[in-house]
């Protein structure tokens, strides 16, 4: 057995002072600030970057790295939003571009067309979109929002723009109607008036409909708004105007009156025509359908109630709830469909929402998980005097989207394409990969694809509006997401698509709760136990590692092979220990307000009564129970470790707050609020487990005593919820994130194996020395060297005194709060110590305190040997890196192990060597330094050399507030730092110098969703959770912003309208007028004058603007689409000539005939024939 190296003589601690700092995913909680630094401090919100030492080793790497990076090759912008729309408002669809729009209550449409073509816009205003109204096959859509205002949307330019706005300034906007192949908008108002806008100019027409003249000067009471219009099949010179109180006006336009008026008891929902113009249905709030003929408009040609019982003999029937729209489709070959939302009976409270499609005499009931907002028929022809044909319901609900194909009798839906159902279980957590290994989502999809759902259409989505390429971006992209259930999901988020790959499901490692069971798990986490926190996945290895607010880890190996086996777990002990150590608690006040105590939370620690009631003290309890028998496990990732933490003397399991895994060392980490766990995931052993404070060493000079352990309830607000629950900004804004975890006790670990199936406590084996046979106990003399650093400026602290980097200080911060949860944990092949000459495996750890150490690994030399020889761990020197860069300033990757499938029969037949890629810097015979480290805190940057451990950069980067997101990324070939502040700039910066690249003020941090989910990646990609249903990406590559036109999808494409039915000699002649009626004339300023100039106001919209760019950046769109037009036009004129050559041949043969019969009748008498 390899024996530990002896560092002990070296061991000298580093002492710095240093701002507090949190650096989430690298760098939790880091404060420091090096001696010296003041050159490098500033005072506004950006900071400056200086040099500390400079000369020496340092400077001599300082010249050899020639940074490439410049402001030229940043700048923020949005890309492409995924998910479903939040909170949908409204619905509409071309039927020739085969588009589908969607409008949200905060203002946001979306425009959707074949896969890949995905459009996102947003109304300044941020009212919410009332009706859409598509100008069909014209590229073109109209809005209008709760403020009174409709607005012209450009669609033919890949991102649309405004093209006008017109303000309604006196009347409110309840219902708007645009006859197809018309440019006249009929608006409905609140107060039953109907007014025209002409659609080129969105100019308001002279011509207004009261409602005063439109119902019988007989009536005493206002017919409510409007909430139907519609022109007539048969005649587009007659409108249908539908008041709520009941009351339908059919109007002439021509002769301005109303030429019948239909009365009806119960309030009007919806009207819908039959496309011959002489019927229309109506739908009520009493649950009843009317039908109406023209020719007779005193009562209801025929009235029903779907789902009304049928009335006894005198009684009038039983009312339901209202149908809030019914559309009315007529069909060449078969009876009409009617379809409708809403119309079920009261008795019947628990049936779900619904949709009832009436065909002939059949009746279907489709019930839906969420309420129906809107829905709309799809129909064959855009001509409503047309058999309209129908072919599918789009059905919008308020969380979700769903097609219903008519043409089967069973009605079917079909598969969704789009990424509808991230939120299918709320998200609680994101990961992002770019430029990730290309056959990762290959692998995945093929076994993703043989557990989707089954039952679909078997016909093509029928949204298949727009254009869509590739693009030039080719590498491949995966995100993660982690949500409340437990389920995992994996998207190819490449080319800005989404598209999901692989769904794994983690909870399937436990028992299934029972009712009654499972108190211990209750006591900490109200509801959502299986909820994921945090994610850890390395691509070239596919070893996934997640964990959850149970306190659990599980770590997931990837094979192609379906195995049985048993699940093996481990129980590990995560306590502070205050043995020997009395200090009182000081009655100091902590220096911000507790978050717990004002905002809705979930009791992730219980509480002291329910320990007590039960008269019995919880220890060595689990939260879950993992399954004990045998486990079916498909092809994919497959559990190989389940690591829980235990109730100690009746305290619950504080949540991980940091989680990391090596596939090359075979060893997983993960800390909480109480200690540190190192876990060897290939022998199944407890490698370490200590308390945070143990981790010090007895050297430390500021000797911080610890405190006897208080209960705190951790907050999980906002990680389940749909609905937006905003922290106040004051709060947020104030108090780092990282600032409510709770001191602990810590014990010993065991270095005992755990078989199959079996769990092993660290408590059953306390006996068993914490280092394994033969080796020293680890004691606090023997712990780790580490930096003191002092908290950060409060403003608070500040008004009671002036702050100053000193010890008191340090001191007195901690004593006000002494949590101190492990919030970083980093894997590197780098140096173990100050001025070592060899790299080694260590393991980097950092603490919300802002404490920075390393733990040594000592690994078996052999392959063989790792399977069976014990692995060492040390604790070691002080280093200041979680992440690292060689000396030509490449950016250095964590070394992993090559990815194999642990289940084939033919590669365990094989040798059991490892193969591992360690990525370490080429050996070189020069004395000096071969390694940069980057440090980043929650107020500043800084880079240091290693193994000399000299300070060479510094960059203050924020004074009145601080960083939620940072992480080291490659760009260009080139490495920077990413950051997100709390007030919402992003700033880049060039490594190693750390000089400021970009600083843009881009989203303030309106909720913890946002701080949860934002994510850098490489190659310029960032994410976050924009609404608890979708996900926002962005770039901060300039070449990305540049190449992002090219990417898009095309939201327009040139089709020609398809032609009208013939209607026939005798409907021509007795068909109505419609053919003949010019709105122009009507409507024009000529005849029906100006409209009151304050009645509305017209708002030109940077649409012009914006359409003259994207057509100077589509000129070879343009030449396309002439290029089609004068393809068709000289089909046309083929097929012109063509019948002209027929025409004339037909000619020449009549005229040759007629000769002839002139010749041979010339001269014969008329009685001769």
């Amino acid at each position: 057995m390899p024996t530990p190296r002896s560092r002990r003589g070296s061991l000298t601690p580093v002492f710095l002072k240093m701002k507090k700092f949190n650096f989430r995913k690298v760098l939790d909680g880091l404060t420091a600030s090096s001696p010296g630094s003041g050159s490098g401090s500033g005072s506004n919100s950006s900071g400056g970057s200086g040099a500390m030492h400079p000369g020496g080793t340092a400077g001599v790497l300082r010249e050899e790295i020639q940074e490439t990076l410049t402001s030229e090759y940043f700048h923020i912008c949005k890309t492409v939003r995924h998910g479903f729309p939040y909170q949908p408002t409204a619905l509409a669809f071309d039927p020739v571009q085969k588009t589908l729009a969607i409008g949200t209550r905060t203002g946001a449409i979306r425009i959707l067309g074949r896969p890949g073509v995905d459009c996102y816009c947003q109304h300044e205003s941020g009212a919410a979109v009332l009706q859409l109204q598509f100008l069909i096959n014209e590229g073109a859509l109209v809005s209008a929002s709760s403020d009174d205002t409709l607005h012209l949307w450009n669609l033919r330019q890949k991102r649309p723009a405004i093209l006008h706005s017109l303000k309604f300034n006196r009347e409110r906007i309840t219902y708007c109607h645009l006859p197809f192949q018309s440019k006249w908008l009929y608006v409905g108002t609140e107060r039953g008036n109907t007014h025209i806008v002409n659609i080129e100019s969105f100019i308001l027409s002279g011509y207004v409909i009261m409602w005063n003249k439109a119902i019988e000067l007989s009536t005493k009471t206002h017919p409510g708004p409007v909430v139907h219009l519609s022109d007539s099949p048969r005649d587009e010179g007659k409108l249908l105007i539908g008041y709520e109180n009941g009351t339908v006006v059919f109007w002439d336009l021509k002769s301005k009156r109303a030429e019948l008026r239909v009365y009806y008891d119960e309030a009007i929902h919806s009207i819908d025509w039959h496309h011959e113009g002489k019927q229309f249905m109506c739908s009520h709030s009493d649950g009843s359908l009317t039908l109406w003929n023209l020719k007779s408009p005193s009562r209801p040609f025929q009235t029903t109630i779907p789902h009304g019982k049928s009335p006894r003999e005198g009684r009038k029937s039983e009312s339901c709830k209202p149908i809030l729209k019914v559309e009315y489709k007529t069909c060449r070959n078969s009876e009409p469909f009617i379809i409708f939302s809403g119309g079920l009976s009261y008795d019947k409270a628990c049936r779900r929402p619904s949709l009832t499609i009436m065909h002939g005499k059949a009746i279907t009931v489709l019930e839906m998980d969420h309420p129906i907002v809107e829905f709309l028929t799809l129909c064959e022809t855009p001509y409503p005097n047309e058999f309209q044909e129908p072919y599918a319901v789009v059905v919008l609900l308020e969380k979700d989207l769903i097609v219903v194909d008519l043409t089967q009798s069973n009605f079917p839906i079909f598969e969704n394409p789009y990424p509808m159902d991230i939120h299918e279980s709320p998200v609680t957590c994101t990961a992002y990969f770019a430029d990730c290994p290309p056959d990762l989502i290959l692998v995945l999809y093929s076994i993703g694809v043989k557990h989707k759902k089954q039952g679909y259409s078997n016909k093509e989505w029928p949204i298949t509006g727009g254009a869509w390429n590739l693009g030039t971006q080719t590498y491949p992209e995966i995100i993660i997401t982690g949500h409340a259930d437990g389920s995992i999901k994996f998207w190819d988020a490449s080319a800005i698509t989404l598209q999901m790959l692989y769904k794994l499901k983690t909870a399937k490692v436990f028992e299934k709760q029972k009712v009654g069971e499972g108190k211990q798990t209750c006591e900490i986490v109200e509801e959502d136990p299986y909820a994921i926190q945090m994610i850890y996945w390395c691509p070239e290895s596919r070893i996934f590692c997640v964990s959850g607010v149970s306190a659990y880890v599980i770590i997931y190996k990837f094979s192609r092979h379906e195995i049985t086996t048993e699940i093996v777990s481990l129980e590990v002990r995560l306590q502070y220990d205050v043995e020997d150590i009395i200090t009182p608690e000081p009655e100091t006040s902590p220096p911000f307000p507790d978050l717990s105590s004002q905002l809705p939370s979930r009791s992730l620690s219980g509480s002291t009564n329910t320990v007590a009631s039960e008269g019995v003290t919880k220890d060595s309890i689990p939260c879950l129970n993992v399954k004990t028998r045998p486990v079916r496990m498909p092809p994919g990732y497959q559990a190989e470790l389940v690591i829980q933490l235990v109730w100690v003397d009746g305290e619950p399991p504080q949540q991980i707050t940091s989680l990391a895994v090596s596939s090359a060392y075979g060893i997983v980490a993960f800390g909480n609020c109480n200690g540190l766990a190192v876990v060897d995931f290939i022998q199944k052993t407890v490698l370490l487990s200590m308390g945070t404070i143990d981790l010090y060493r007895s050297s430390d000079l500021y000797q911080r005593q610890p405190r006897s352990p208080r209960k705190n309830k951790q907050f999980i607000a906002g990680l389940t919820e749909l609905n937006d629950s905003p922290v106040p900004l004051e709060l947020e804004r104030c108090k780092s994130p990282t600032s409510d975890h709770v001191n602990g006790h810590y014990t010993s670990p065991t270095s005992q194996s755990c078989s199959s199936g079996k769990r092993l406590s660290s408590a059953d084996v306390s006996k068993v020395n914490r280092w394994g046979p033969g080796r020293p106990p680890f004691r606090k003399a023997q712990s780790a060297a580490c930096m003191e650093i002092s908290l950060p400026v409060t403003t608070e602290e500040s008004r009671e005194n002036s702050y100053n980097r000193s010890r008191s200080s340090s001191i007195s911060s901690i004593d006000k709060d002494s949590k101190e949860a492990i919030t970083a944990l980093y894997f590197m092949e780098s140096f173990a110590r100050k001025n070592d000459s060899t790299i080694s495996p260590c393991l980097f750890v950092g603490t919300s305190l802002g404490m920075v150490l390393i733990i040594s690994l000592n690994l078996p030399s052999a392959d063989e040997q790792r399977f069976t020889e014990p692995v060492m761990v040390l604790p070691s020197g002080a280093v200041l890196t979680f992440s690292c860069m060689d000396r030509t300033g490449a950016l250095m990757q964590p070394p992993y192990e090559v990815w194999k499938d642990p289940n084939n029969i033919d590669e365990n037949e094989k040798s059991l060597r490892r193969k591992l890629v360690m990525n370490c810097p080429s050996p070189s015979q020069d004395i000096g330094d071969h390694q940069y480290t980057i440090i980043c805190s929650e107020k500043q940057a800084k880079v240091f050399s290693l193994p000399s451990q000299t300070c060479l950069y510094v960059h203050n980067i924020t004074e009145t507030s601080f960083i939620l997101q940072a992480d080291v990324v490659v760009l260009c070939n080139s490495a920077c730092l990413a950051c997100f502040c709390a007030n919402g700039h992003i700033m880049i910066m060039s490594l190693p110098s750390l000089r400021p690249m970009l600083d843009v003020n881009y989203l303030p941090l309106t909720d913890m969703r946002i701080a949860r989910t934002f994510c850098f990646t490489n190659e310029g990609q960032a994410l976050y959770l924009v609404s608890p249903t979708e996900i926002q990406r962005l770039t901060y590559s300039q070449e990305m912003c540049d190449n992002l036109q090219d990417m898009l999808g095309d939201l327009f494409t040139p089709i020609e309208t398809p032609e009208a039915q013939n209607r026939g000699f005798l409907k021509g002649l007795f068909g109505g007028s419609g053919q003949t009626f010019d709105r122009e004339e009507l409507f024009g300023e000529a005849s029906a004058g100006k409209a009151s100039r304050s009645l509305a106001q017209h708002i030109p919209g940077p649409g012009g603007i914006e359409g003259m760019k994207g057509a100077a950046g589509g000129v070879m769109g343009e030449l396309t689409r002439a290029r089609i037009a004068l393809d068709e036009r000289g089909q046309r004129l083929g097929e012109l000539e063509e019948k002209t050559a027929g025409m004339m041949t037909s000619a020449e043969a009549f005229s040759k005939h007629a000769h002839e019969l002139m010749l041979k009748y010339k001269d014969k008498k008329w009685y001769q024939f």
